[in-house]
């Protein structure tokens, strides 16, 4: 997947650079009523973990460690003047470690028995975004978009590693619709454009922690955490 997201990063910087060459030849673009275009970038991913318990210990307070992720949409654009409707398909890899201490704090004298959560999550995106372009001089733009993003997360291809938990074989399901709201800011030059987005989840993705108990059950009452993600991501690309 890693190499294909890469190849795609290539033809795009290809693509954009040969028509960066010639844009004057493409501002019929900027008076087209819809657009389509391509995209591909760069995520970073934060997991606001509330109300995380492990057996009776509360956790309040975790560590996010950045990792990059990254991901690749299509997407259409209806034009009205300088404001626009746009619709997109996209697929994201994000990644995030969670460090925290088992003791939650709660012995200050003794030193911290520190564990993690590394989460690779793979999840289909459906924004629909209202946009508004704040420059817009052939071949110069700028807008401001924003708007709902309607997720799926496809449990199957994500891996979620536990380290240093006293529970073995433990396993995280997650909800797989859920809601977000983005906003962000792009800057063009006909026809390239580079894009500067925030997401934030609006309800808690994680469904359920199951691990293996002693008696052979499985176990889900004793690991809590509900968590929301937030994203920030660059991303640049093509439109025609």
């Amino acid at each position: 997947m890693k190499r294909c997201f890469m190849f795609c990063v290539l033809m795009v910087m290809v693509i954009t650079s040969n028509f960066g060459q010639q844009y004057h030849q493409y501002e019929y673009l900027d008076k087209k009523k819809i657009n389509y275009g391509i995209k591909a970038g760069f995520n970073s991913s934060m997991y606001r973990a509330s109300k995380f318990k492990i057996q009776d210990v509360t956790i309040n307070e975790v560590q996010n460690n950045y990792r990059v992720g990254y991901g690749i949409s299509v997407f259409s654009r209806y034009n009205i003047s300088k404001h626009f409707i746009q619709s997109e398909l996209s697929y994201n890899i994000g990644m995030c470690e969670i460090v925290f201490d088992k003791l939650g704090g709660l012995h200050p004298d003794i030193e911290p028995d520190y564990a993690s959560i590394k989460s690779t999550i793979h999840y289909i995106g459906l924004p629909l975004l209202y946009g508004y372009q704040i420059v817009k001089s052939v071949p110069y733009g700028m807008s401001v978009f924003g708007g709902p993003q309607l997720r799926y997360i496809w449990n199957e291809r994500n891996d979620i590693t536990f380290d240093n938990f006293d529970q073995e074989g433990i396993r995280e399901e997650f909800y797989p619709f859920n809601v977000s709201l983005l906003v962000g800011v792009a800057v063009s030059i006909s026809p390239i454009f580079f894009d500067f987005r925030y997401e934030q989840g609006l309800n808690n993705i994680s469904k359920s922690v199951i691990y293996n108990s002693t008696d052979w059950a499985e176990g889900t009452s004793n690991i809590l955490l509900p968590r929301r993600d937030h994203v920030l991501s660059f991303s640049f690309g093509i439109m025609f």
